[in-house]
């Protein structure tokens, strides 16, 4: 299938209450992963899949996100006055490469309604919704594998990967039709279900490509507890209508939506880093070697 797809809708309304009480001040997705906060990852992964339109569902209040993704000339000259204004060069460059639009969800009622946010600036094309809690590293970049496998198929895709089962009631569960290797026809996702419910232990890991049929079955979607409204039920009315596949590959993820993903993010990439890898790998290895004394 001959279709461009630059269009990738990032979900960034929540209170972040598990942070709190930084995220009183300072939005979730702007916390610090080594120097460049988690929702930056995202936003690379996404232009490193040619997705350079961003259109960011957010909450009131959250205007930080839009000062950090804009140039900001009077910061820039006060740097350039002390010889720094290198340091920025990275973020400027990845700034110039990015078209970013904003929508307001103004009241929290769920992932699906957030979606459904972003409804009148998608218009009518298929487009990649990115979770910001989700790290993932993968080569190819996960929303790049979504888009060639999508001009394979035809149809909406969705991220997998294997979990413990004992973990299964933190995610949406797949239940599969069918499998070829990697790819999976899908029936339908299970939200959160118990280990002796699951249909089986293939989750979602937070990246999804969507035809724009994804809104209609989201209007349709009964709100559920909270006045929420589930994506998953979207996407199983989806896949009884049109047809939804998921493919899996192997990546690292992490989710930083809890404080152990992010702390474990962050030990990650401080140890892959360039100018800080080795320093903090020995302090770890000290560490540890402290512990057992």
């Amino acid at each position: 299938m001959d279709i461009e797809i630059k269009k990738a809708v990032i979900p960034a309304a929540g209170l972040g209450t598990r942070f709190l009480p930084i995220t009183k001040s300072v939005p979730k997705e702007l916390l610090p992963i080594v120097d460049k906060p988690a929702l930056q990852y995202v936003v690379e992964e996404a232009l490193e899949s040619g997705l350079d339109e961003i259109i960011l569902v957010k909450s009131k209040g959250k205007g930080l996100i839009e000062d950090y993704f804009s140039r900001s000339t009077e910061y820039e000259k006060l740097l350039e006055e002390v010889n720094k204004k290198s340091l920025l060069d990275d973020i400027n460059e990845l700034i110039s490469r990015l078209k970013l639009k904003t929508t307001i969800q103004r009241k929290p009622r769920g992932l699906g309604d957030a979606v459904l946010c972003a409804k009148e600036l998608v218009g009518d094309e298929p487009f990649v919704l990115i979770l910001p809690d989700v790290i993932i590293k993968s080569d190819p970049p996960c929303s790049k594998q979504l888009i060639d496998a999508y001009k394979r198929l035809g149809k909406s895709v969705i991220y997998t990967q294997e979990t413990p089962y004992e973990e299964l009631h933190l995610y949406g569960v797949l239940d599969i039709e069918n499998s070829v290797g990697p790819l999976h026809k899908i029936k339908g996702v299970v939200e959160k279900p118990s280990p002796d419910e699951a249909p089986s232990n293939m989750t979602v890991v937070g990246r999804y490509l969507f035809t724009p049929s994804i809104f209609r079955h989201l209007e349709e979607v009964k709100p559920g507890k909270n006045g929420e409204i589930q994506l998953t039920d979207a996407i199983t009315a989806m896949a009884a209508s049109e047809g939804v596949y998921a493919i899996e590959h192997e990546a690292l993820v992490f989710d930083t939506g809890d404080k152990l993903g992010f702390m474990k993010a962050s030990v990650y990439f401080g140890s892959h880093d360039a100018r800080l890898g080795k320093a903090l790998t020995k302090y770890m290895a000290e560490l540890l070697g402290y512990q057992k004394e």
